[in-house]
């Protein structure tokens, strides 16, 4: 699942209202065990466009 939402995110990551609705998303279908990942990917691959949301939705996934 984690590849899957990656994959997303990637095709979604021109629109910031379609990144933000398909990382809701992907917070809720991976596991507990695959959010640091996915958190650290998300900041390497999106912190120069989308850190203030990045922001909004890892503040709970401290780590």
């Amino acid at each position: 699942m984690l590849e899957y939402v990656k994959t997303v995110l990637m095709k979604v990551s021109f629109d910031r209202r379609l990144f933000e609705k398909e990382l809701r998303k992907a917070l809720n279908l991976l596991l507990p065990s695959e959010i640091q990942e996915f958190k650290d990917w998300c900041y390497r691959k999106f912190s120069n466009s989308y850190e203030p949301v990045l922001n909004k939705y890892f503040v709970s996934f401290a780590g």
